[in-house]
């Protein structure tokens, strides 16, 4: 991770961490870089999620731009995959996309894909961060005809759920779906591409005002949906975070069906279908050992990365493997798209559904779970580099991990998204995963927190 770059863009609370200062200084930078790898005036296009800020982010970032030389096209709320597609689709130089995700409406964060729809590669990013860092030194102000143009875009939508469309190809008649927009960016997509597919739907999550990204909905909030499928009879729910790259579901009964569960289904299908290259699926360390073990009993390997989708997808690139993702709901399908995509994830599931004749419940027994503590120490970023640095702190963790004796394993990692030191144990014991996890946590507060 760079200084201002984590594992998904610069991120932080909009206004505070992320402001419009920064937004102004990434977006000449970004048009620099650009402008030097192209030769020539660069198009870039800027979506963005529902969040109160993204329109005052959007216009310090679009200042940013055009004062060095670079053209915008701004395509309004699409989700964060819909930008990489169409980058691509638009034959332009960089796509940019104001998003948090995840993460609750006063955070807001800005990420950019390269003319290729891929997310920019560190050297790149690294580039970037040097001229934040010098004030833009160096870098051209333009003047007269030659600052940049604003345009608005808005064949985005439209073109973008063609793709989806046609991505998908299945039909999904006879299936009754509760689908959670969180909100945010998927609402307008989802509306036009599931019934366009053929299934009923019931949307809940698609009355964004501003504020209630994620509130309560969404991918990290699923017993709300689960809830409500349960009482309404659904066949199934599907839930999508702030900027739709992830896609979490539940089965009839309001299980929880997460990243593995679907990324199991779906290599099984590819690999039936001869179309699972390399018999590999690239996931994160965070991945079940449960999922993991099933996935060697049906011939399938499995490759594990860093967490963050870009290293999954760094590895399925370099590798030439066709799907992989991340548990919390990250699913890249490269023959599809450039990125984690989650109505193209959710779409993919549902025909899965359609054709198989099962029940949600049936798919989601795929394979057990082994189970899974996780637990979020909040911290700052020197909090976090103090534990990074703590030689007594990795020693204590190493112990706990001997003490599972083999039947599980420990994972804390600072995260790269939010100030959060998250400490995971996993193990076929559930209250010696427990008491672990609260002896690290407890050793974590006195060591880093002082408490």
């Amino acid at each position: 991770m760079g200084k201002y770059f984590g594992t998904d863009g610069v991120r932080g609370v909009a206004g505070a961490d992320l402001t419009c200062e920064l937004a102004m200084k990434i977006g000449r930078g970004a048009a620099a870089v650009l402008t030097g790898s192209t030769g020539h005036r660069p198009r870039i296009l800027i979506g963005k999620d529902t969040r109160q800020s993204g329109d005052m982010l959007e216009a310090a970032l679009t200042a940013g731009l055009c004062s060095v030389g670079a053209d915008v096209e701004s395509l309004g709320v699409l989700p964060t995959p819909a930008v990489a597609y169409l980058v691509g689709r638009y034959n332009a130089d960089a796509g940019i996309v104001i998003s948090a995700s995840h993460n609750p409406m006063e955070f807001n964060g800005i990420k950019i894909f390269a003319g290729t729809g891929y997310k920019l590669p560190d050297e790149v990013e690294n580039q970037i961060e040097a001229y934040i860092d010098n004030g833009c030194a160096g870098i051209e102000l333009k003047t007269g005809a030659e600052v940049g143009r604003v345009y608005r875009r808005d064949d985005g939508l439209q073109d973008y759920v063609d793709h989806l469309y046609e991505s998908i190809h299945g039909d999904l008649t006879g299936l009754n779906v509760c689908i959670d927009c969180a909100n945010g960016a998927s609402a307008a997509v989802a509306q036009k591409l599931f019934p366009r597919l053929g299934a009923k739907c019931t949307f809940i999550g698609v009355a964004p005002d501003g504020e209630n990204i994620n509130k309560g909905v969404g991918s990290t909030h699923l017993e709300n949906l689960e809830k409500a499928v349960v009482e309404g009879g659904f066949d199934c729910g599907i839930a999508f975070d702030g900027d739709a790259d992830r896609c979490l579901g539940c089965d009839e009964k309001g299980q929880e069906m997460d990243g593995d569960k679907i990324i199991a289904l779906l290599a099984m299908t590819m690999k039936e279908k001869d179309r699972l290259d390399g018999d590999t699926a690239v996931v994160t360390v965070m991945s079940n050992l449960g999922f993991i073990k099933y996935m060697e009993a049906q011939g399938i390997n499995t490759e594990k990365t860093a967490v963050g989708d870009r290293y999954v997808l760094e590895n399925m690139r370099e590798n030439g493997f066709a799907i992989g993702g991340e548990q919390s709901g990250h699913v890249i399908l490269l023959h599809h798209a450039t990125t984690g995509d989650g109505e193209l994830t959710a779409g993919k599931l549902l025909k899965l559904l359609a054709e198989s004749g099962k029940k949600m419940s049936e798919l989601n027994g795929i394979y057990a779970q082994y189970p899974q503590v996780l637990v979020n120490v909040t911290a700052n970023a020197a909090q976090k580099k103090a534990y990074k640095e703590d030689e007594v702190l990795a020693g204590f963790i190493e112990n706990e991990q001997q003490k599972l004796m083999g039947m599980g394993r420990v994972l804390v990692r600072v995260s790269g998204t939010e100030p959060k030191i998250r400490v995971m144990v996993e193990g076929q014991d559930l209250d010696a995963i427990h008491r672990c996890a609260d002896r690290i946590v407890d050793k974590i507060n006195k060591r880093i927190l002082g408490q």
